[in-house]
């Protein structure tokens, strides 16, 4: 009894003495998490001051694309990196990368250049997201996990409060270039706490980078989101090499798919689609991802536009979309640890999701702001009871070794969502409003050059209120698709099944 006592008292006094640098690491790792959160969020309420200087209405969505489809390709090949090199160099390269794309998206003469500067920065973004994820993957049990991933979702949510209000200000008050180098500061203190508190593991495992899948699927999503974001816009539906890059982008993801059954190690074993929690949490993450980032990007837009908001005001009024993110986020972590149950969450997540999305396919030009607010901030609960979640139970699904994989896999799948649907939702808008501008204003009237308030405020009344007519109805068409894509989220979830928890 002696013996095992003594036992007890030193596995206690090591776990006393790791808590703390648990703790810290912890934090190091939020602050990273946060970095690539916030870059997400603050870029929104400035779009339409930078369209208003570069033009270019129809790549709108590329602003933010480009970034999301960079950082979708790069998660698998950083998870396979980490265990190649170590997660804490990857995590530096990736914050480096991310900060030099940052400088030289500030430092952008035009829509072009912007739009392949925040590719660039979406290269280490990615890396952020997936070797932050991995590090609480190696380090904390899936039994304890539920509180850690609330709190990321909660660092998300807080995100996304101060992302467009501090893109607002920062608009409005100095230049839309400052949304990107605000990340600088940032960026070297998370370095700099990496470099002091982050421990690597010593042991390296060797790995087979699957280049050519990485290849293969860079080209069918590039040519797939050409597709959806400018047919119809950039390029008319009966044009050939529209369909062409669509042919294209097909063949690719045949030979992505070809190539994971010959690859040694490749990107995501398809081993992994005969687990019915993977398939499930994947498919969920995906719609989730396309139905957060496609719609949300626009509320700013209708802000600024229909209420008349400074950039400013467009962040404040987006904080209760926000506050709803973090707090259901929290809160639902908390409790699946205490419980170590989780498939609850994701069914009254999405069922509140679905709610707001359908709430917010109502606004009119007329709808009051305390409407929105409360549709927002519905949406906002909805969504933070299910994103983290979908992870959490992604790698409690699979075996240990194949856990690393399955994180990537499974935050591949939501970054692909956002990144089509980014594009997909911005072609609808721009389609819409096109049209609808076609039928209420009279031929050869001259739009507006910005997006932004000043540019409609220019116009003469009656072409205003056409305009205002136009812009209200084609938000309003993005958020009914919307909902109608969040119905199939919803009845997704009834079929997870609650695995236990492993407390390994």
């Amino acid at each position: 009894m002696g013996i095992d006592n003594t036992a007890g008292n030193e596995d206690n006094g090591r776990a006393s003495e790791q808590a703390p640098s648990i703790r810290l690491l912890f934090s190091a790792l939020l602050l990273v998490m946060l970095l690539a959160a916030l870059d997400q969020t603050i870029v929104s309420t400035a779009l339409p001051t930078i369209v208003g200087e570069f033009g270019g209405l129809e790549n709108l969505s590329w602003v933010v694309t480009a970034y999301l489809l960079a950082s979708t390709i790069v998660v698998p090949l950083y998870g396979k990196f980490g265990d190649l090199f170590g997660r804490k160099i990857v995590l530096q390269i990736a914050i480096v990368v991310f900060l030099l794309g940052s400088v030289l998206c500030g430092l952008a003469q035009n829509m072009t250049q912007l739009i392949l500067m925040r590719a660039l920065q979406g290269l280490g973004g990615g890396g952020l997201l997936v070797v932050t994820m991995a590090v609480v993957g190696d380090v904390i049990p899936p039994a304890d996990r539920g509180r850690y991933q609330g709190l990321f979702g909660g660092v998300f949510g807080l995100a996304t409060v101060i992302g467009p209000l501090i893109g607002g200000l920062l608009v409005q008050h100095f230049s839309w270039r400052w949304i990107f180098y605000i990340n600088l500061p940032l960026g070297v203190f998370a370095l700099s706490v990496i470099g002091a508190v982050f421990q690597s593991r010593v042991s390296r495992v060797k790995h087979q980078i699957d280049y050519l899948g990485a290849a293969y699927l860079a080209s069918a999503l590039t040519c797939i989101i050409l597709f959806t974001s400018q047919g119809g816009t950039v390029m008319a539906w009966s044009d050939g090499q529209l369909w062409c890059i669509l042919a294209f982008g097909l063949v690719s993801l045949g030979g992505f798919i070809y190539e994971e059954r010959l690859a040694s190690e490749p990107i995501i074993p398809l081993g992994l689609f005969r687990n019915r929690t993977f398939v499930l949490c994947s498919l969920i993450g995906f719609i989730i991802g396309m139905s957060l980032f496609g719609s949300v990007t626009f509320l700013p837009l209708y802000l600024q536009v229909v209420k008349d908001s400074t950039p400013s005001q467009a962040g404040m009024q987006l904080l209760p979309l926000m506050g709803g993110i973090m707090i259901s986020s929290i809160v639902s972590g908390r409790l699946i640890s205490k419980r170590g149950k989780y498939r609850i969450f994701p069914i009254i997540g999405t069922l509140c999701a679905l709610a707001g999305m359908i709430l917010l396919g109502t606004l009119t030009n007329s709808t009051p702001v305390h409407q929105l607010y409360l549709y927002i901030s519905l949406l906002g609960l909805g969504l933070g009871m299910v994103m983290q979640v979908m992870i959490l139970a992604a790698q409690n699904s699979v075996e240990p070794q194949h856990m690393g994989v399955a994180t990537s896999s499974a935050t591949l799948f939501r970054s692909i969502g956002g990144s089509i649907g980014v594009a997909v939702f911005g072609a609808i808008f721009t389609n819409v409003l096109h049209s609808r501008l076609a039928v209420l204003l009279p031929e050869g009237a001259q739009l507006p050059r910005s997006l932004g308030a000043a540019g409609v405020h220019h116009l003469p009344a009656a072409l205003q209120q056409d305009y205002l007519q136009a812009f209200g109805g084609a938000i309003h068409s993005v958020y009914q698709i919307a909902a109608w894509v969040m119905v199939l989220a919803c009845a997704l979830t009834w079929l997870l099944k609650d695995v236990p928890l492993r407390q390994k």
